[in-house]
């Protein structure tokens, strides 16, 4: 018999021994907030205190919670570069393994999906191992950590492990997980909000006899949230100034990000959210009238499973949280979904699951219950022979890996600005900012004109531009300013790649 612990156990061991193909010794920093993260952990270890060590005069960091840096600091103070790398790689690995293993296990133990046991353990390992979470696995991001965090508050909250556990133990657990998850994560957010609601709409409004022991715990429960929240963002309120706001989507504040496009996001990104997982499942799917067709069918069953799961379980009204910041966030969703695709992968599952009961509609739950795994099975069979997760990765890191020599020949005070700004500093010591720089409106993108990003350069007194092999937004921005100001950037080296090295000229 499948017992919850085995269902768990065996998810994990799937997870684990799929994922570690994505094992790999690039460069940090290929997909940018890897090496964001890696550089604050290095200035953590250091004594640097919380700050972006590569931009000129270290301002503090403000855009990203300091959980996932502060774990990797001990990594970047003990070991190498490339060795830090790859242990905080390995323990990406483990934690998605173990997040997997401890979803499938609540949800076996509670019964949230239904149907046989086995029927969660798999759909959870297959979501875990679908190859833009194996993408994500394969850098330094703080999902995997993120999603431990959150399924260990959910199971206090729902349930907690049976044992002598008070009540209000639980509760302070399950707040503390969620702390923890905002502050590996700023929609974590999603978490805290979620176990106290759940945990007030299943106590206090579920009338116990003690009303005051629940409110008790709904206060345990909101009381780590609240001070990290409030901590944070003391810190943020205190150090967001010290960010040029040039550089503010990839620097500053989230407040900074979304400000201004919130409500112009709002519609344009809702309509995005299914995109991503539809890209997932009906690639197959070359007409438009097939694609919206099993498209709106799946959605439906999709959304009616996470409607069940509001009603049993803390993930449900996190997950609607969450889906809902994301319909309102200027950035495409498609890496935040993917933080939480096991669990909306098993919201499906029990939408279809309950949908099943119905006789009536047991032929189409089952043809789109089909539609989808074959072509879920046809994008996984191709990703995996050609390993999709590593493509854009390898060839970041082995373009930059042949220019990073050249760097070291730079005047002693060189900046370089560059699309991998945190990337070369870790391996070069070289202060460097970004090259690219944008805002968004909504989720239009608007680029500087050339007389502000000339005045930008000179403020942080950049000597050099460097430009990778498939930096097109970077490659545009060079050419706008080699047309406004031909005397004033010169080509200093080209690699046989694409990738080149800018001199700036300074003077009258």
């Amino acid at each position: 018999m499948l017992t919850p612990a085995r269902a768990g156990l065996a998810a994990a061991a799937a997870v684990l021994a799929g994922s570690v193909v994505t094992w790999n010794h690039h460069l940090v920093g290929v997909f940018y907030d890897d090496g964001q993260y890696a550089s604050l952990a290095w200035a953590l270890a250091h004594g640097r205190g919380y700050v972006h060590p590569n931009l000129p005069g270290t301002p503090a960091a403000v855009h990203y919670p300091p959980l996932y840096p502060l774990l990797l600091s001990p990594l970047f103070g003990l070991l190498p570069i490339s060795t830090a790398a790859l242990v905080g790689k390995a323990l990406n690995l483990v934690c998605a393994a173990a997040s997997a293993g401890l979803i499938v296990w609540h949800v076996v133990r509670t019964g949230l999906v239904g149907g046989p046991p086995w029927v969660a353990a798999a759909v959870a390992a297959l979501a875990a191992l679908a190859i833009p979470c194996l993408t994500v696995l394969s850098v330094l991001l703080s999902e995997p950590v993120f999603m431990v965090l959150a399924v260990v508050a959910v199971i206090f909250a729902d349930r907690p492990p049976p044992g002598r556990l008070s009540g209000d133990t639980a509760a302070i657990l399950s707040g503390v997980a969620a702390a923890l998850a905002f502050l590996s994560r700023t929609l974590g957010a999603a978490v805290g909000v979620a176990v106290v609601v759940w945990i007030y709409a299943t106590q206090v409004r579920g009338g116990p006899e003690d009303r005051l022991a629940a409110w008790r715990r709904v206060v345990l429960a909101a009381l780590p949230s609240l001070v990290a929240a409030l901590g944070w963002g003391v810190w943020v309120g205190t150090h967001r100034g010290g960010i040029d706001p040039i550089i503010a989507p990839d620097y500053g504040s989230y407040f900074d990000l979304v400000r201004g496009s919130v409500v112009e996001a709002i519609g344009t990104r809702a309509a995005d959210l299914a995109r991503p997982l539809g890209a997932l499942t009906l690639s197959w799917a070359l007409t438009g009238v097939a694609y919206y067709a099993c498209g709106v069918a799946a959605l439906a069953v999709g959304v009616y499973g996470i409607y069940r799961l509001m009603r049993r379980s803390a993930i449900g009204v996190a997950l609607a949280l969450y889906l809902a910041v994301l319909a309102c966030w200027p950035v495409p969703p498609d890496r935040f979904l993917w933080a939480v695709l096991p669990w909306l992968a098993l919201a499906w599952a029990g939408g279809a699951v309950a949908l099943w009961r119905h006789v009536a509609l047991r032929v189409p739950v089952a043809l789109v219950a089909v539609i989808l795994t074959v072509g879920y099975a046809r994008y996984q069979i191709h990703g995996f022979s050609e390993r999709w997760w590593d493509v854009a990765a390898a060839r970041i890191s082995n373009s930059l890996e042949g220019m990073l020599p050249a760097l070291d020949s730079l005047p002693a005070n060189a900046v370089v600005a560059t699309d991998h700004d945190p990337l070369i500093w870790l391996y070069t010591r070289r202060p460097a900012v970004p090259l690219y720089v944008y805002r968004l409106r909504g989720h239009t993108v608007l680029e500087p004109p050339p007389a502000v990003h000339r005045a930008y350069l000179e403020r942080q007194r950049v000597t050099h531009l460097l430009v990778a092999a498939g930096d097109e937004g970077a490659l545009t921005e060079i050419q706008r300013l080699l047309a406004a100001y031909p005397d004033r950037f010169a080509l200093e080296r080209r690699w046989s790649d694409g990738g080149s090295l800018f001199v700036v000229r300074y003077g009258p």
